[in-house]
């Protein structure tokens, strides 16, 4: 199993490019599933989780072509409407295949996401959308299986945001009878990629980007060639590397408006930032401030991007409080950092971080996407070597970032 090293003490300096958005492929590859026609995507990253949802394609039936950072899928003969336990069990945005799947052959056989509580997690939202319009629903050995002759539309209201539900309902309601509205819907930019996409090919969708999204179905989609936008995250990722390093880094081919609420903590923390059309660069010369930070759905400071800030919150001048309101257990990188020097009082659904000089190099376990991110961010800057262990966890929403990290004079090596 692969590990980083990383040696700390650099101060990045240099220009680095960021990669298609993880979140904004994954559902944008299951909608490829509407349609009997090829769709070509571009700038898809190269990433675990994507090659998780092409072999969930490919069980089922489609056809997949990758050439680097392009994939061209031809839906048209799928044999199966299953996505089996040993494909979902690894990714849970695996059950964005469920509303694509009704929505075009009426039914739908797709695992459990692994360690989901149906009663508590969000993919009960999927599924009771699909009920107001008109599916059967079972939840049957660990599967939900849906039956639907075609769907028809209908008033949806989410209780809680989700993302990946009103992506879910949103695909389903292309090819439904009559008009859905979606209530409550995500506005994460990610949502408004999608539906880019499906009205590229003929769907007709209103709204995205807001609360309440409208389609009115119709009977087919075509293909299409799009280019996936580029990763929020990933951007706010390498900003808080130059910070935390007291850097200068330049962030190109993203989107500076996605990423609003990190920019504006930057800006209070003392980070100097200077924002273009499509690159940002921040210069760290002087000390952190301590900012409280509280995660919201977008347009909110990001959960994604939680980890980070705490970590780049370990050296600052002072007491800062994140409070954690979208997920229930994002805290779990907590003990990590404490490992390196890391001062961090827990209590419920909030941190109480208070900036150390320094932290020190230490073996670290990486806990899931984000976690990892924030322990390498920590390595940077900590006294001697870090190992960073687990790094798959990295690789799942992260293209290279040794390498990306290394072009911008980080001392950090990836070993078996």
């Amino acid at each position: 199993m692969d590990k980083i090293l990383i040696k700390g003490g650099k101060k990045l300096k240099g220009e680095v490019e960021i990669s298609g958005a993880k979140n904004s492929a994954l559902p944008i590859i299951a909608s490829s599933i509407l349609s009997t026609e090829e769709c070509v995507l571009t700038n898809v990253p190269l990433l675990k989780d994507i090659q998780t949802i092409k072999l969930v394609l490919e069980s089922m039936g489609a056809r997949v072509r990758r050439d680097g950072y392009t994939f061209a899928i031809d839906a048209k003969d799928l044999k199966s409407c299953e996505a089996p336990y040993e494909l979902v069990k690894t990714m849970r945005a695996s059950v964005l295949v469920l509303g694509p799947l009704v929505a075009r052959f009426g039914e739908a056989r797709v695992s459990l996401p692994g360690g989901c509580a149906i009663g508590t997690r969000p993919v009960n939202l999927h599924i009771a959308g699909l009920q107001k319009m008109g599916a059967e629903v079972e939840i049957k050995h660990g599967y939900v299986e849906v039956r639907a002759k075609r769907l028809k539309g209908a008033n949806i209201s989410f209780d809680i945001s989700t993302v990946t539900g009103t992506e879910n309902i949103m695909m389903a309601a292309v090819l439904a009878e009559g008009e859905t509205v979606i209530g409550n819907a995500a506005c994460e930019p990610e949502v408004v990629d999608l539906a880019n996409f499906l009205i590229k090919r003929g769907a007709k969708i209103k709204g995205a980007g807001t609360d309440t999204i409208i389609i009115e179905g119709v009977l087919r989609l075509s293909g299409g060639t799009y280019e996936i936008m580029p990763d929020r995250i990933e951007t706010g990722t390498y900003l808080i590397s130059g910070a935390i390093t007291g850097g200068d880094v330049t962030v190109r081919r993203c989107v500076p408006s996605h990423i609003e609420a990190v920019l504006s903590k930057l800006s209070v923390v003392g980070v100097k930032t200077e924002v273009f059309s499509d690159s940002i660069r921040v210069v760290a010369d002087r000390g952190i401030s301590a900012v409280d930070v509280r995660t919201m759905p977008y347009p909110g400071f990001p959960t994604d991007m939680q980890a980070q800030i705490m970590a780049l919150m370990t050296i600052s001048n002072g007491l800062s409080v994140i409070t954690e309101t979208v997920f229930e257990n994002r805290f779990i990188h907590v003990p990590e950092l404490r490992r390196m020097g890391a001062k961090i009082k827990l209590q419920e659904n909030y941190a109480v971080v208070e900036g150390v000089k320094s932290l020190s190099g230490a073996p670290v376990m990486a806990t899931d996407l984000r976690a990892s991110a924030s322990l390498v961010l920590a390595g940077l800057v900590a006294e001697g070597q870090t190992e960073v262990h687990r790094v798959y966890h990295l690789d799942r929403g992260y293209e290279s970032m040794e390498r990306k990290l290394s072009g911008l004079g980080a001392d950090i090596v990836r070993v078996k």
